[in-house]
């Protein structure tokens, strides 16, 4: 029994990584990879490459909230329940992105049946915060796993 309950959460997870590997064509595009999801805690990557820079050559705030974005998804729907969705972010940009990976870092702060708080981190490849975002989501009556 106790054998179970050990491979049970690495189940969960490889399941709501190749959901989201797989179905998230944008944060594919991105080339964002889940490398760590169990219930309330995600990180994952994203190369800093020419897709993911503004004008000036810095890391793009919108590919930074991307990264943010699905790494709430993955904390948030780990369990692999009824879909969380982001209905609310605030950002913080603190910092000019240089150099990659980035990395983002998703934590619970409460979660709710239906609502729940995250805070997500976005650091560079030398571990400097980039920036915050608070994301509060919603909780759905449609399955994570549902419709292809």
């Amino acid at each position: 029994m106790a054998a179970e309950q050990e491979t049970a959460p690495a189940a969960q997870k490889t399941d709501i990584k190749s959901h989201i590997e797989t179905r998230d064509t944008f944060g594919r595009h991105l080339g964002i990879t889940i490398l760590e999801a169990r219930e309330g805690y995600a990180k994952a990557s994203m190369p800093l490459d020419e897709r993911h820079r503004n004008g000036v050559g810095l890391a793009h705030g919108g590919a930074m909230f991307a990264l943010a974005d699905i790494a709430f998804a993955a904390a948030a729907n780990a369990a692999l329940g009824n879909a969380m969705l982001n209905v609310s972010t605030a950002a913080s940009y603190i910092k000019a992105g240089k150099d990659g990976p980035l990395t983002a870092e998703a934590k619970a702060l409460s979660n709710g049946r239906r609502m729940a708080v995250y805070e997500v981190s976005v650091k560079d490849a030398h571990g400097t915060l980039l920036s915050q975002f608070q994301i509060t989501g919603y909780r759905t009556d449609a399955p994570m796993l549902g419709n292809k």
